[in-house]
């Protein structure tokens, strides 16, 4: 008689394989350790093949882990589209998501990507600018939920993460070095506050050289090595790299990254949306990242998002 594959099986195997552990994998599954552990152990015995090597500290896939990846990925993508067709409840309508320029990636596709999938006739608008001005737009009720970055959070909001503030500036570059040092910062940056008032305290002479209203020009002023500014460790462009300093340039702390959201028991698509910002965070919003949504399903289609940027 024909063999079935337990898809419950499947799907701890897909999480394990894409998280890169038995533990963050349970974490995303919102199942326990030995849970996630025991349907793996199903799962080879019922094939007879080993599918993970745990002999380094990290959990690899064997060559038999491997060769099934790809067909337990589309079981568990058939398996839940199906559901989330004949199940699903149909929200129509706008969401507002507002973010931060630096702090979209890596996190915020990721988290479009597989909302498309749960809302599929729900239209998105992603709204890029400043904190202050984000937070200006919730309160007059103009965004459905706003990420920041800030010093602190506010009543109302939720401390995802606290990332340390670095200094920034090109591959190899070398403008670090000069005095009076020069800084790239666009206009309504909370970052160029903190590193003006970082480096009066040390005593280093600077210059604000490149002052610009898109993160593009910025970008590439540092890119060019003309300058130096902060941000986020994780969220430089790929062209910059954190300044290795040995010390020559103050520490800048950290910053909070919050979410702040209304009243979810009102709004189901923006609660929804909330906590697939708050898995992002949690299991670090890997390129292979899927939340588990309450609902058991996981998604992983995609549509067309549209968005927006102000720079105000």
């Amino acid at each position: 008689m024909p063999r079935n594959l337990d898809l419950t099986a499947l799907r701890s195997f897909v999480a394990v394989a894409d998280t890169g552990g038995v533990t963050r994998a349970a974490g995303v599954l919102n199942l326990t350790q030995s849970a996630v552990s025991m349907q793996l152990k199903r799962l080879e015995e019922s094939l007879g093949v080993g599918l993970l090597d745990r002999s380094a500290r990290a959990v690899g896939l064997t060559t038999a882990g491997e060769q099934l990846l790809g067909f337990a990925r589309r079981m568990v993508e058939t398996n839940d589209e199906a559901i989330a067709r004949l199940t699903a409840e149909e929200f129509e309508g706008e969401i507002v998501l507002g973010v931060p320029h630096d702090i979209i990636y890596p996190a915020v596709p990721h988290v479009l990507k597989h909302f498309a999938a749960e809302y599929p006739r729900v239209k998105v608008q992603l709204l890029s600018s400043y904190t202050r001005k984000l937070k200006s737009l919730f309160a007059d009720g103009k965004c459905d939920l706003i990420m920041t970055t800030e010093d602190q959070v506010d009543a109302g909001g939720e401390t995802l993460t606290e990332q340390p503030l670095v200094w920034v500036g090109a591959r190899g570059g070398s403008a670090w070095r000069d005095r009076p040092l020069r800084l790239a910062f666009e206009s309504q940056c909370i970052f160029r506050r903190i590193t003006q008032e970082a480096l009066d305290r040390e005593g280093i002479p600077w210059e604000l050289s490149v002052e610009a209203g898109s993160v593009r020009t910025i970008e590439a002023s540092v890119a060019a090595d003309l300058a130096v500014t902060a941000q986020l460790l994780g969220t430089e462009a790929p062209q910059l790299a954190p300044v290795a300093h040995g010390g020559a340039l103050p520490d800048l702390g950290s910053t909070r990254i919050n979410i702040y959201l209304r009243d979810a028991r009102s709004n189901r698509v923006a609660a929804d949306m909330a906590e697939m910002v708050r898995a992002a965070y949690r299991i670090g919003a890997t390129t292979t990242w899927a939340p588990a949504h309450r609902s058991g399903r996981i998604d992983y289609d995609s549509r067309a998002i549209q968005g927006m940027t102000e720079h105000a």
